[in-house]
């Protein structure tokens, strides 16, 4: 904004010398202004695909993710402006970024301990303990001389929920071994892109089969609120 508005000064003030009147040398500036800004305005959602496909014909660098968005600060356009002003040397905007890659690698990092420890301790218990309700009820169904006709809605009931207590487990140790991959990297700008890449697509993996359990297991045995709970008043 400072540059701009520098920027700006320095053009109407031109045109003030060359004999043009104030209010028409800003109103000349704006005009360029909107003209030159033209090719990044967009009105649509900017998180859709139909913005990935207009970013690219317009020739915008469209970053996915914050580690690589953070690159921005330690450009030499960047580190030139910043000491122009007097703002940040160029040393001290490294340690900016080298700051702000940590606090990323600090909260996906956190949020995959709190993910796998939910799992471990409270989704997985409680999903296994329903299962065994279940196993106990159609070995009772059976017992009685009760057909497979007759118990067909727990059978398949047990199956979808080992299907996701097996997913969960399987993708929570996933994720730590791939956590522990990026933690072995010396740099933080390789740790944060291997925790965007390689630990954080887990997050989204593992809700699913959680969610899905949560609509599966009985509520008594739910240790933790469910969204209907979070929603609305019992």
């Amino acid at each position: 904004m400072a540059e701009t508005l520098t920027n700006f000064k320095n053009e109407v003030d031109a045109l003030i010398e060359k004999g043009d009147k104030k209010e028409v040398a800003i109103m000349q500036v704006l005009k360029n202004y909107i003209k030159t800004s033209k090719n990044v305005l967009f009105e649509g959602d900017g998180y859709s695909d139909e913005w990935q496909e207009e970013a690219a014909r317009r020739g915008l660098p469209n970053l996915k993710t914050t580690p690589l968005a953070l690159d921005a600060l330690v450009t030499d356009k960047a580190k030139n402006l910043f000491q122009k002003h007097k703002v940040l040397s160029h040393t001290e905007l490294e340690a900016r970024h080298e700051i702000e890659l940590e606090k990323y690698i600090k909260y996906v990092q956190i949020e995959g301990r709190v993910i796998g420890d939910l799992a471990g301790n409270h989704i997985l218990p409680a999903a296994i303990r329903y299962q065994n309700i279940l196993i106990q009820n159609i070995k009772g169904l059976k017992e009685i001389g009760i057909k497979p006709e007759g118990y067909k809605a727990q059978l398949n009931v047990l199956h979808e929920i080992s299907e996701h207590i097996n997913k969960v487990q399987v993708l929570s140790e996933e994720m730590t071994e791939a956590r522990k991959a990026a933690n072995a990297l010396a740099h933080s700008r390789d740790k944060a892109i291997a925790y965007c890449e390689k630990v954080k697509p887990y997050f989204d993996e593992i809700r699913y089969s959680v969610d899905k359990l949560e609509l599966l297991v009985d509520d008594s045995e739910w240790e933790l609120p469910k969204y209907r709970e979070m929603l609305f008043l019992r």
